[in-house]
């Protein structure tokens, strides 16, 4: 069994982690926040921007709804997934999907947005307080007037346990092949940094 290793950088890893990442999201999160993204999208009926959309677990759903959907995610083999998606359900044409960094979003000129999307802790694997003062700073400056910034984080991290090497899912993945999903937490209470 291949071992994958990510680096203390927050971003580092998701290429590698592509092809695991539906079948473990299938597993944990499935689809529970997918109402709360999709009634919010068509509450605003604009542009939706989705920053760290992967392979497309809302962008689907919100893509549907939004008048021009837009996302941004620095892994390439994930961002080769959502476009297949959105090919196959012929979504592409509604669609604008860029690799790129969210802390210098790349199109503060050609887009306005009237949501963007921070969803499932995304803003929570930014590693530094300059990188979520430059993603917050950069989402600002792509929100059209009165447009809405939602964001989902873990809501009461007290609640979680620190752990180190903790099998948090095993199951078959493809060909049956097996997986298992091993974690580590570790929390410093005085700065509020949770590692994952």
């Amino acid at each position: 069994m291949a071992r994958m290793q990510t680096s203390a950088q927050g971003w580092h890893g998701w290429d590698a982690y592509a092809p695991f990442y539906d079948w473990e999201n299938r597993r944990t999160v499935g689809r529970r926040d997918v109402r709360f993204w999709t009634d919010l999208a068509r509450r605003i009926d604009g542009t939706v921007l989705e920053l760290g959309c992967g392979t497309g677990r809302l962008s689907l759903p919100v893509s549907r709804i939004a008048k021009h959907f837009v996302g941004i995610d620095r892994s390439e083999p994930m961002l080769g997934r959502l476009r297949t998606r959105l090919r196959r359900a012929r979504l592409a044409s509604r669609t604008s999907i860029i690799r790129g960094d969210i802390r210098t979003l790349p199109f503060r000129k050609r887009w306005r947005c009237d949501l963007v999307m921070a969803p499932y802790g995304m803003l929570q694997s930014l590693l530094s307080d300059a990188d979520f003062d430059a993603v917050i700073a950069s989402a600002a400056g792509v929100l059209s007037r009165g447009g809405v910034f939602g964001i989902d984080l873990v809501p009461d991290l007290t609640r979680w346990q620190e752990y180190k090497r903790h099998t948090s899912l095993e199951g078959s993945f493809g060909r049956g092949r097996h997986m298992t999903l091993v974690e580590s937490v570790r929390q410093d209470r005085q700065r509020r940094l949770t590692s994952f």
